[in-house]
């Protein structure tokens, strides 16, 4: 009873406050940051995430651009406080509390994000934020939360204990409001898996939104766990070709976050990082930071593939060409440059000998386009960090298996 009293109080609260909104001028570039969910699911603590804030500088992360660091599932006792309905942080596994924990990565010049879920409970199983949405961010907003991930679990209709499917629109302009309402500006992750198609609605909700079921470490591959799976990196970019009109700043189109550095091949890691920077989706690490490799943390902290990532055009990549094993990507950026992506997609080396002369640009969608018979450009290897000539001649190159170059081009003077 009292927590139907609490979600009464919280839809008056929605009633009451018509122009809540988002807060504006966060995530004007994709978000860059570390989540604990793909390395460690439920199993988190306060130590590693104290080491984890620590490397981010030690490594030269946060320098890269990265500055979320988030703790997923699992953070929170089994049962709210039973007088003040609070979430409880577990005190075996955070015995200093949240706040004293947020300070600590505030303290090294970092952000600090933090989650839960719409329903009645999370993903993994401990108290949700249904009817209890403003006390949530109230909560959050005195911890220091600067990010929240909002996931989608248990809110009806086979997927928790509700007679019916929540409203994905109207839970999350509810949580939304709540954040607005506690103060502290937050960027807010919409986690619902792409079900309810967030992108037709997720501008004026949130800050960004999940396009897919989450991700697993393969190239290309579905993972079936009865009601839902989980997808490889290729089958997520490949999942919603007409999407990339709803993503820009401050409103990102989420592939979700990276599993470079757990399992792939260097060659893999490198193209599924340089393909989230194509996208402009956000950079968010899922690897145990504390034991990346020295090649991993080179590919990371890439500047030159960051950079297109956090171009302020904002604009998403579309694939340009698919054919004869090999496809290109094409980003526009600022200033009249472009960032082109060639991607060997089969199993073995691949030689590349591509003639821009033979070849226009479209993007009709943003007005953009390219005739290299008319117009030449200085070509930039952002992969490896080198110039790649111009494109007055072929492009020519051997590459390995699942691999990937990305060339920026800026209009020859």
């Amino acid at each position: 009873m009292k927590q139907l009293i609490l979600t009464a109080a919280a839809l008056c609260t929605l009633a009451q406050g018509i122009g809540a909104q988002k807060f504006e001028g966060l995530a004007q570039t994709p978000p860059m940051g570390w989540n604990s969910w793909n390395t460690f699911a439920c199993d988190i603590n306060e130590k590693v995430i104290r080491e984890t804030a620590d490397l981010f500088v030690s490594l030269g992360l946060k320098d890269a651009g990265y500055e979320y660091v988030v703790i997923d599932d699992g953070w929170m006792k089994m049962e709210r406080d039973p007088e003040t309905y609070l979430l409880v942080p577990d005190p075996e596994k955070f015995p200093n509390g949240i706040k004293a924990l947020a300070d600590y990565v505030h303290s090294k010049g970092l952000k600090f994000g933090i989650y839960n879920c719409a329903g009645t409970l999370t993903c993994g199983g401990y108290p949700g934020t249904r009817g209890f949405e403003y006390i949530d961010a109230r909560q959050y907003a005195e911890w220091g939360v600067d990010f929240l991930k909002y996931d989608w679990c248990s809110t009806g209709a086979g997927n928790g204990d509700l007679p019916y499917q929540q409203n994905a629109p109207a839970s999350y302009t509810l949580m939304r409001d709540a954040i607005y309402k506690a103060g502290r500006p937050m960027v807010f992750s919409i986690c619902e898996w792409g079900d309810n198609q967030p992108w037709l609605w997720g501008e004026k909700v949130g800050h960004m939104w999940r396009v897919s079921g989450d991700i697993a470490n393969c190239w290309d591959c579905e993972l079936s766990y009865g009601g839902w799976s989980s997808w490889g990196v290729w089958s997520i970019i490949r999942m919603r070709p007409g999407i990339r009109k709803y993503s820009g700043p401050g409103h990102w189109n989420d592939f979700d976050m990276m599993e470079v550095g757990n399992g792939f091949t260097l060659a893999e890691d490198r193209t599924h990082f340089a393909m989230w920077c194509m996208l402009a989706s956000p950079l968010i690490l899922g690897n145990d930071i504390r034991t990346m490799s020295k090649d991993v943390l080179g590919i990371v902290t890439n500047r030159e593939l960051i950079a297109i990532n956090q171009d302020p055009l904002g604009i998403q990549a579309f694939r340009f060409i698919d054919e004869k094993g090999y496809e290109i990507w094409v980003k526009p950026l600022d200033k009249g440059e472009w960032a082109i992506a060639f991607v060997n997609m089969t199993d073995g080396r691949l030689h590349i000998d591509y003639d821009w002369r033979k070849h226009t640009v479209k993007d009709a969608l943003f007005s953009r386009d390219i005739d290299f018979g008319k117009q030449t450009f200085d070509l930039r290897d952002a992969t490896h960090n080198k110039a790649a000539g111009t494109s007055a001649t072929n492009f020519v190159r051997d590459m390995d298996a699942h691999d990937i170059v990305v060339l920026r081009l800026t209009p020859k003077k």
